[in-house]
């Protein structure tokens, strides 16, 4: 009777550790999200996997991210306040949890001067290659774009996170590269990335 109490208690405690555990991820990537859409850079720097902060430095982070959303050339806005996120499943890999998150994600370039019709036709093909994409719509009245895209996070919990989910944005191409550098090819295959 004791072994089978034990063992009941025993599962139980492993099903509440990893469903705080899907919680907690969930709860985390819309704090991201919701960082992103305000433009909260703080709060971004710190969801983000401190690697990051690491290699590149919080200020120079929060200026890249500034820069990313608002610059001389152009403005960008996500476009939804709340999206629903697909979680692939969360992956024990070298003694790390990892998670792939995707979602489709609309967001607007507003540029700041009037485009030329070859302007437009420039400007749409560079949106198209650095958001991976080929739904990219030109609405001449606002001067703006709309990019219709899937975005991914990598959610991390591993010994460098406080036991916390911590991500890398792979829309952001330095986010991207650190990833690359600080993980090895097995990893990536069987993440899928």
């Amino acid at each position: 009777m004791k072994i089978k109490l034990c063992a009941i208690l025993f599962f139980v405690s492993i099903s509440f550790g990893f469903s705080q555990s899907i919680e907690n991820l969930m709860l985390a990537t819309r704090q991201l999200y919701q960082a992103n859409y305000t433009m909260d850079f703080e709060t971004i720097a710190l969801l983000s996997y401190p690697k990051i902060e690491e290699i590149i430095g919080k200020e120079s982070l929060l200026e890249k991210l500034d820069l990313r959303h608002q610059n001389e050339e152009f403005r960008l806005r996500l476009q939804l306040e709340m999206v629903p996120f697909q979680f692939g499943p969360i992956r024990k890999i070298e003694e790390k949890s990892f998670c792939v998150v995707t979602f489709r994600n609309p967001m607007r370039y507003f540029f700041e001067n009037k485009l030329s019709p070859e302007k437009v036709v420039e400007k749409t093909t560079w949106l198209q290659e650095i958001n991976n994409t080929k739904v990219v719509i030109f609405e001449p009245k606002r001067n703006s774009f709309n990019v219709k895209k899937m975005s991914t996070y990598l959610a991390v919990f591993d010994e460098t996170t406080n036991n916390q989910w911590k991500f890398f944005n792979l829309d952001d191409p330095n986010q991207k590269q650190i990833f690359d550098t600080i993980f090895n090819e097995s990893i990536k295959k069987e993440l899928g990335l």
